[in-house]
């Protein structure tokens, strides 16, 4: 039987410490193998080059370059490559240049360690994964600047009304707050599988492909 092949990972984080920390956790998971490791922006692009990740651990606050004004060097070099942002910083202003610039996520250092393993096997999969704490401050972006969703058609409260079971709007309306699947569950006393079950019907019912896309749409149809 042919061994599984492990998702390629470069970690590019200025603080040597918080590197060696994460490249050690990533380490111990079997769908992960890192293959390379950067200080600074100059450093992450050579070894992108060299490397050819599947997908890049970035930081922001790096010397020289911020990691998103790197974004789109990266992908030029690394264009298989999906670029996950983990960084401190919860400004609007990172959070949606970032996600300009092409980004594939968004995640803060705050996070825990199964919440991160996931969100990166999501991110390979094709999700934008953006930390809840985050999503609040991407739909109040989106609202600000009068953009209604993913799309440019307004959908109505009362087309997804149709389209949705009470249970799934209500747990739509909590995706649009922010929250994990986690907090839905113990907010609604139902079981975190069932909450997951629900986001599905919901993306797949929308036409959506992820909880964030779910967010900002929820905030146009005047959910939050």
């Amino acid at each position: 039987m042919n061994a599984p092949v492990l998702a390629k990972l470069l970690v590019v984080d200025d603080h040597s410490l918080f590197r060696r920390g994460l490249i050690a956790l990533l380490s111990q998971d079997e769908r992960f193998t890192v293959v390379g490791e950067a200080g600074d922006s100059g450093e992450a692009l050579r070894c992108a080059a060299r490397v050819a990740p599947d997908l890049i651990l970035l930081d922001n606050h790096l010397p020289g370059a911020r990691g998103v004004d790197t974004i789109a060097s990266l992908k030029e070099i690394a264009p298989q490559a999906r670029v996950l942002m983990l960084t401190v910083s919860e400004d609007e202003g990172d959070l949606t240049a970032a996600l300009h610039a092409g980004a594939d996520g968004y995640l803060l250092k705050t996070i825990d360690s199964d919440a991160l393993t996931d969100s990166i096997s999501q991110c390979l999969n094709g999700e934008s994964v953006v930390s809840p704490e985050m999503t609040t401050k991407l739909v109040a972006a989106f609202r600000a600047r009068g953009v209604s969703g993913p799309s440019a058609e307004v959908i109505a409260t009362d087309d997804v009304s149709a389209a949705l079971s009470p249970r799934e709007r209500e747990i739509l309306t909590h995706i649009a707050r922010g929250a994990s699947n986690k907090l839905i569950a113990r907010d609604l006393q139902i079981a975190e599988t069932t909450v997951k079950i629900h986001v599905q019907h919901i993306l797949r019912k929308l036409g959506l492909s992820s909880r964030v896309q779910a967010a900002v749409y929820a905030a146009g149809c005047g959910l939050t």
